[in-house]
């Protein structure tokens, strides 16, 4: 069985969790101690993903890089979102202004790959919320985009290998 290599970023404002949730899907770890990624973090990941149309798992190795968060070094950031097959926009349930920046970060993938990049929308820190205040947050900001989106939480690890999974099944099945 052979192994196809794909490059994903993890994108957003700093301080969403974007280093935990790569934490928490690589290694199976968290912290709450808060490291702020200079540039980028790159780590690597094995799966095994039954993708449609195939008989047999396919291994897809995953080359995730998490990129640092600090919106002023855009012109920085485009090369390193440059050749990534997907990503994973992710924005702070408990802070506002990282939700409104999704599209930002998004277009900003887009332009980076005219010919096209998956992507995945991820609401992490849940696990900060109430079940009411997070009903009330999700229902005002219906975010589509045409866009799969979770609710994630790297603390307890809610959603995060899903997140990552329906990624690669979405680059897996791109023309």
């Amino acid at each position: 069985m052979s192994i196809i290599s794909k490059k994903i970023c993890l994108v957003g404002d700093f301080g969403v969790g974007k280093t935990s949730l790569m934490r928490r899907f690589v290694d199976r770890q968290f912290s709450d101690r808060y490291l702020s990624t200079i540039g980028v973090k790159i780590s690597r990941k094995i799966v095994r993903v039954a993708a449609p149309q195939r008989l047999e798992c396919q291994k897809v190795q995953l080359l995730i890089w998490d990129v640092e968060g600090q919106t002023k070094f855009q012109p920085v950031e485009q090369n390193y979102l440059r050749g990534c097959a997907g990503a994973i926009v992710v924005a702070d349930l408990s802070r506002q202004d990282t939700i409104s920046r999704l599209y930002e970060h998004l277009n900003l993938v887009s332009l980076a790959n005219p010919r096209g990049v998956r992507a995945i929308a991820a609401f992490n820190k849940s696990d900060l919320l109430t079940s009411e205040k997070l009903a009330t947050v999700l229902q005002e900001k219906k975010y589509s985009q045409n866009v799969p989106t979770y609710i994630t939480s790297a603390k307890t690890g809610k959603n995060v290998e899903q997140i990552f999974q329906k990624l690669v099944c979405l680059m897996l099945d791109k023309p």
